[in-house]
């Protein structure tokens, strides 16, 4: 399995728009951070992981040739406004999208145009499935299991796909959640600056977290500018632990 970084800044991306601190000022491009969002690839299948804003200018960067399913980890704009953006990978086919029933609620009402009787060739075909958490689901040859995990007061999902743990804007996890990551060798986490934040696991956070979970790695997501430059920041990491970047490639067997 093979696991490409789209993106891994937060909803505004870095660097932001009319500020000039040192890492939107940073011409090293693993500062260079588009919405967060993940492609997964087996050799049957390949899926990506929330479909952002940025989505277009991803996949084009990325090559993504073939699209088989979408999972959603909530119902933000930085991690469903890309949707429209499917239409060239479901011309001829119906892409699934998978989702709780919040979620699914909410792209409805967002892009009700998809979802009419009338069908449309100039629209994204996309079929909604509805998900609940702890319980697995398919997608071609990979099993997925979606974990509770806390955005603030907004409950929010997290994937569990063989030894590989994926969660983003993360504040907080119950201990049935954390018992079903044991064992995960690789951990992607949101680490979102270096303050306390109401809805996010900070830097500090996202470390602590990291050891209480033991993978061989884990890599940080969801990053503001204010979480720091790449170069400056992942020296001081644990070995184990470093902040991924757009654009990274993971192999995870």
């Amino acid at each position: 399995m093979k696991l490409t970084f789209l993106g891994t800044g937060t909803s505004i991306g870095v660097p932001e728009m009319r500020c000039h601190c040192q890492t939107c000022q940073s011409t090293d491009p693993h500062d260079k951070r588009l919405r967060t969002s993940a492609l997964i690839e087996t050799d049957a299948v390949k899926i990506i992981i929330d479909c952002g804003p940025d989505f277009r200018q991803q996949a084009l960067r990325a090559g993504i040739e073939q699209l088989d399913a979408v999972i959603v980890t909530h119902e933000h704009y930085d991690h469903i406004g890309g949707l429209d953006d499917l239409r060239p990978y479901c011309t001829t086919t119906t892409i699934p999208i998978y989702a709780e029933k919040n979620v699914i609620d909410h792209i409805v009402q967002s892009m009700p145009y998809c979802f009419c009787k009338t069908s449309n060739p100039r629209i994204p075909h996309m079929e909604l499935r509805e998900i609940r958490p702890f319980e697995k689901f398919t997608v071609g040859d990979l099993e997925i299991l979606p974990l509770r995990v806390m955005h603030g007061n907004l409950p929010i999902l997290g994937y569990r796909i063989g030894k590989l743990t994926y969660i983003t804007d993360m504040k907080s996890i119950d201990e049935e959640s954390v018992n079903l990551i044991k064992g995960t060798e690789t951990l992607i986490v949101n680490a979102l600056h270096t303050k306390e934040h109401p809805t996010h696991q900070n830097v500090r956070q996202a470390v602590l977290f990291a050891e209480r979970i033991g993978a061989k790695q884990t890599y940080f997501v969801h990053m503001s500018h204010r979480a720091g430059m790449h170069a400056i920041m992942n020296p001081k990491f644990p070995k184990n632990v470093q902040f991924a970047y757009d654009g990274l490639v993971l192999e995870i067997k």
